[in-house]
């Protein structure tokens, strides 16, 4: 990708802008997110602990593609200090007035409008996590923000990605039925050509100099209207990866 050239889409920059208000109404177009964060925020805790240091308390996180902040808010609440990057100004604006409206205790969250391979050229090895979730299939070039990511996190540091699969039972779930049978999404929300097998986004992962660490499908339940992880990676799915020691 050119220096010149940044890695976003502008039509889904306004897809999501004109929607920015109803970031934080947990009823609104955004409630998947809000119903899905407990699941994120809890699988990838429990995976970065370490030692005498359990979850994300102390460490230094950037969520990219960060959106109104709904992960973002939940990681510093959760004691991490926590960076949200995106290219959508409205978003960010709610992002920060809901860190000003109820103050994050523990941790810190600040956000910058920046985009992932700008803010690599400028902070390399600067996190301990960096999580990108539901963010590449947005975008023209996938790839590209995998390798940022990867540039931004320490040596052992922990790179977290979701995405949704490319195949009929995802196009079925994802868009005929979340878009419009079920009404979860807005019309238009996802286009199937830029779903992105696992395979696809494991090849890019190990490119970047990523170990691809675990991986874990998520599924919803029209009935008891819940989500949960499982181990199907047909439609929607998480990938946990460690940035490569040198020796």
């Amino acid at each position: 990708m050119s220096a010149t050239r940044v890695n976003a889409d502008p039509a889904e920059l306004a897809k999501f802008s004109d929607l920015a208000h109803r970031w934080w109404d947990p009823q609104s177009e955004f409630r998947p997110l809000h119903e899905i964060n407990p699941l994120r925020l809890n699988w990838l805790s429990g995976l970065v602990s370490d030692g005498a240091a359990k979850g994300l308390g102390g460490k230094t996180v950037l969520d990219v593609g960060c959106g109104g902040g709904i992960l973002s808010d939940s990681m510093a609440r959760a004691g991490a200090q926590v960076t949200g990057i995106d290219l959508s100004t409205k978003a960010l604006k709610v992002a920060q007035l809901h860190a000003l409206e109820q103050p994050v205790q523990g941790g810190s969250v600040n956000y910058r409008e920046i985009s992932a391979e700008a803010l690599a050229a400028e902070a390399p090895a600067s996190f301990d996590v960096v999580t990108c979730m539901e963010m590449l299939e947005h975008v023209p070039d996938p790839a590209s923000v995998v390798r940022a990511c990867a540039t931004m996190v320490k040596p052992g540091g922990w790179v977290f990605f979701s995405t949704i699969n490319r195949n009929p039972k995802a196009f079925l779930f994802a868009i005929v039925g979340a878009e419009y049978v079920l009404n979860l999404l807005p019309r238009g929300t996802h286009e199937y050509a830029k779903f992105i097998r696992p395979s696809e986004l494991a090849h890019d992962v190990r490119q970047a100099g990523l170990e691809l660490r675990a991986t874990r499908g998520m599924g919803y339940n029209p009935l008891t209207r819940r989500y949960a992880l499982n181990d199907d990676t047909s439609v929607n799915y998480l990938l946990a990866t460690r940035k490569v020691v040198p020796v």
